[in-house]
C-alpha cells in the first residue's frame, strides 16, 4: 500500500511524539497538543503502534500486523534505561551494552531511531569524507602508537583531570595498555612500555608525539634532535626499537581516534562501576574494559606472522635503567634527586672520595653505585644499603678514633704501671 508524503510526514511526527512521551520527556497532554490530537486519540496510535508496528500509524482499513514491530513495553523499557542509568552514551556503545547486560535483542537502526526520536540523542549529519587515512601496518608489533590525554576521567570527581596512558597496535587497533595517571610523565610512559614489551615483546618502532619525555627538540616547532636522547629515547636505543615522531595532529590520527572513542565509553563505564580512585578506575580498566575493547574494536592483522621479538632473552630490568655520572663527595656519599647514598668502605681502598661514578636508577627506585664494573653499592628507592637497610648517615659527623671501642674501653680500666727505677738510684 503506498501513502502520500503528507501521510509519511505526520506519521513520522506521531512517531516521535509518542516516543518522547514514552520517554518521560514530557507530558501525554503536552503530545496531544504538539500534533493537534486529544490524550484519547494518542492512546490509539499508541495501541496501533505497539500491534501494527510503525504502519500502524497509518490510516486503513485491513492490514495483517508486522514481524518487526517492538513492543510498546519493550520500547518503553529501553527508553528509561537510556534515561535512567546511561544518558549521555552514543548510540553504538549505549546499543552494544544492553545488548549485553540487558537482554535487549532489537536492531541497532530502530534504538537509534527510538532515541533520536524521544529526543534523547540529537539527530546529525553524516561527516563528509576529507582526508585519505594511511594504510595500516601489515604485522602484528610492527608500529606502536603511544600517546597521553588529558581528560576529567572519574566523572565523580567533577573538576579533577588525569592523563590516560595507551599503547595501540597500528596493523589491528588492538589497545595493548591503558592506565590512568595523576599526569604524562618519564616514569608513566616507562612503566607503559616495560609492561607492554614484557608481555607481548620488543616491537620494531613506535610512534609518538614530540612531548619533552619522548623527544629533545632544540628549537621550538622544529625538528627533534638525533644525538640528544631523553631517558625514553635512550631505553628504546637499547631495545633497537625505531622512535618516529609526529609532526601533526593528522600523523597521530590512529591515537587521537582511540582518545576520542575512550573518552566516549571509558568515562561512563567508569561511572556507572562507581570508580572514584585511580586504583579502582585502573582496576576495572584491566580487569574488564580491555577485553570488552578489544573484542568490539580490534580487527585481524593482513600478516599473522608478528614482529614482535621475544624479550625473553633480555634482562628489561637492566635496559630501562637511568644512568647519572656523579662525583663522590669527601665523606663518601653521593647525592642524585636529592637521595644521600652512602658508599661502604671497599676493599683495597681507603677512600672513595673524588672518584667518579655511574648511578643506575631502575623502576623500582632501586640505585646501584658502579665503576665501570665494580658495583660500589646497592640501594632501596630511599637511599638505605640494600644488605643492610638503615638509615643514611649524616654527611656532617664528628670524627671518631679509628681504635676500637673495646681497647679504648680496657686501656681506660687498666691500673697504671709503675715506672722502672734507674740503675744508679
Amino acid at each position: 500500500m503506498k501513502f502520500s508524503e503528507i501521510a509519511w510526514e505526520r506519521a513520522m511526527k506521531i512517531q516521535d511524539v509518542i516516543l518522547r512521551a514514552l520517554s518521560g520527556e514530557i507530558h501525554w497532554f503536552q503530545a496531544g497538543e504538539i500534533v493537534g490530537l486529544s490524550v484519547r486519540s494518542l492512546r490509539r496510535y499508541r495501541a496501533g503502534l505497539e500491534k501494527w508496528g510503525y504502519e500502524g500509524l497509518f490510516d486503513r482499513r485491513r492490514r495483517s500486523p508486522s514481524p518487526r514491530s517492538v513492543p510498546v513495553a519493550e520500547a518503553e523499557r529501553i527508553l528509561r534505561l537510556y534515561r535512567e542509568r546511561y544518558r549521555g552514551w552514543n548510540v553504538r556503545h549505549f546499543y552494544q551494552t544492553v545488548i549485553r547486560d540487558e537482554g535487549v535483542k532489537v536492531s541497532y537502526t530502530w534504538v537509534k531511531a527510538a532515541l533520536q526520536g524521544a529526543g534523547l540523542v540529537p539527530k546529525r549529519k553524516a561527516r563528509g569524507r576529507h582526508r585519505r587515512r594511511r594504510e595500516r601496518k601489515a604485522s602484528f608489533g610492527e608500529m606502536l602508537h603511544m600517546d597521553g590525554s588529558r581528560h576529567e576521567w572519574l566523572a565523580l570527581l567533577p573538576g579533577e583531570r588525569q592523563t590516560l596512558i595507551t599503547v595501540v597496535d597500528d596493523a589491528t587497533s588492538e589497545l595493548l595498555y591503558a592506565q590512568i595517571w595523576p599526569e604524562e610523565c618519564t616514569l608513566a610512559i616507562l612503566v607503559a612500555l616495560r609492561e607492554v614489551l614484557g608481555k607481548y615483546g620488543i616491537p620494531a618502532s613506535i610512534y609518538t608525539d614530540r612531548a619533552s619525555w619522548a623527544f629533545e627538540t632544540p628549537k621550538a616547532g622544529g625538528a627533534v634532535s638525533k644525538t640528544q636522547l631523553t631517558q625514553v629515547g635512550e631505553v628504546l636505543k637499547r631495545l633497537g626499537v625505531e622512535h618516529i615522531p609526529s609532526y601533526s595532529p593528522q600523523g597521530r590520527g590512529r591515537s587521537e581516534r582511540m582518545n576520542g572513542t575512550l573518552q566516549g565509553r571509558l568515562v561512563n563505564e567508569l561511572k556507572l562501576a562507581g570508580a572514584r580512585s585511580l586504583e579502582a578506575a585502573n582496576a576495572y580498566i584491566r580487569e574488564r574494559y580491555l577485553s570488552t575493547h578489544n573484542e568490539t574494536f580490534s580487527v585481524p592483522a593482513r600478516d599473522p606472522v608478528s614482529a614482535f621479538v621475544a624479550s625473553s632473552a633480555i634482562d628489561l630490568d637492566e635496559a630501562f635503567r637511568r644512568e647519572l655520572v656523579r662525583r663522590v663527595g669527601k665523606d663518601n656519599v653521593v647525592m642524585c634527586d636529592g637521595t644521600a647514598l652512602q658508599i661502604a668502605k671497599q676493599p683495597g681502598r681507603t677512600t672513595c672520595a673524588g672518584l667518579t661514578v655511574t648511578v643506575s636508577q631502575h623502576l623500582d627506585g632501586r640505585w646501584v653505585v658502579h665503576r665501570g664494573v665494580q658495583v660500589l653499592g646497592r640501594y632501596d628507592p630511599e637511599g638505605r644499603p640494600m644488605d643492610a637497610a638503615g638509615p643514611v648517615e649524616s654527611r656532617k659527623r664528628p670524627r671518631l678514633s679509628t681504635r676500637p671501642l673495646e681497647r679504648r674501653q680496657t686501656d681506660a680500666a687498666a691500673p697504671q704501671r709503675p715506672q722502672a727505677s734507674s740503675a744508679n738510684s
